[in-house]
């Protein structure tokens, strides 16, 4: 279910035309490896069930289009796969999808929560040394949650898998600031929301290393730590409350 690839987001930014100079159109492609520890738990209309999940390795793409017209804001899409598998020994009934899955049962899920951002931005401070960007992030989610579970006492085997879909609007902050003459730079960047019993945090903060400089391109190396915290209430019937966090490696092309 991978609803936005790279190449996607880089045919949306392709009808403009590309400058180097931020002053015409500055134009960014990314891409990003997160190397995240993954731990929470979800249900459907009852009691959050807790899963030992994996630690995984998702990547993310992103393109943004920064341009010189007053009052309209620029834009960034990003699509972040996070897909990810746990167990547990069930310690209460759960109910999922028309499917109860009793106490001692060995229950396994494969949850896909890959998600969209649509991020409207303006830029408050945009050069060399400082650069401030705040807007509003549109999350889209489309996603899968997945349940198997093997009762101890007969041995059958019951699989459940519930969809859901969503957006979820987020104010979105944006920092980085330049160390002079190394090609260095420190950054922050993230969303959030918190309303009713839902509340999402996705952030990430890091150093970014500019080895190519010249007037076709820009090249940057990425690295840094990236955390998203997502409680959800009633989301299409669905509930979550999860944690990733992690090491990110990631590569940025600015024409």
């Amino acid at each position: 279910m991978k609803k936005l690839t790279l190449a996607a987001a880089l045919a949306v930014a392709s009808m403009a035309p590309v400058a180097h100079a931020d002053t015409l159109l500055g134009f960014y492609i990314g891409a990003e490896g997160w190397k995240a520890d993954n731990e929470g738990s979800f249900a459907e209309r009852g009691n959050l069930q807790n899963f030992n999940f994996k630690d995984e390795t998702f990547s993310s793409f992103y393109a943004a289009l920064e341009h010189p017209i007053p009052l309209v804001p620029n834009l960034k899409i990003k699509h972040t796969e996070l897909e990810l598998t746990g167990s547990t020994t069930l310690t209460e009934t759960f109910e999922f999808g028309d499917t109860v899955y009793r106490t001692n049962t060995t229950a396994t899920t494969v949850s896909d929560l890959s998600h969209n951002d649509f991020i409207l931005y303006y830029e408050l401070f945009d050069n060399d040394l400082v650069s401030f960007d705040f807007g509003i992030n549109v999350k889209q989610f489309d996603g899968d949650l997945k349940v198997t579970g093997e009762d101890q006492a007969t041995g059958q085997s019951k699989s459940e898998t519930v969809s859901f879909s969503g957006y979820v609007p987020m104010g979105y902050l944006k920092a980085e600031v330049g160390l002079p003459f190394t090609g260095l730079s420190v950054f922050a960047e993230g969303s959030m929301l918190s309303i009713d019993d839902s509340s999402i945090r996705d952030y990430q903060v890091g150093v970014a290393w500019e080895f190519i400089d010249n007037m076709a391109v820009d090249v940057a190396l990425r690295a840094g730590y990236r955390s998203m915290q997502l409680e959800l209430d009633d989301v299409d019937n669905i509930d979550t409350d999860m944690d990733f966090s992690g090491p990110f490696l990631g590569l940025q092309l600015h024409f």
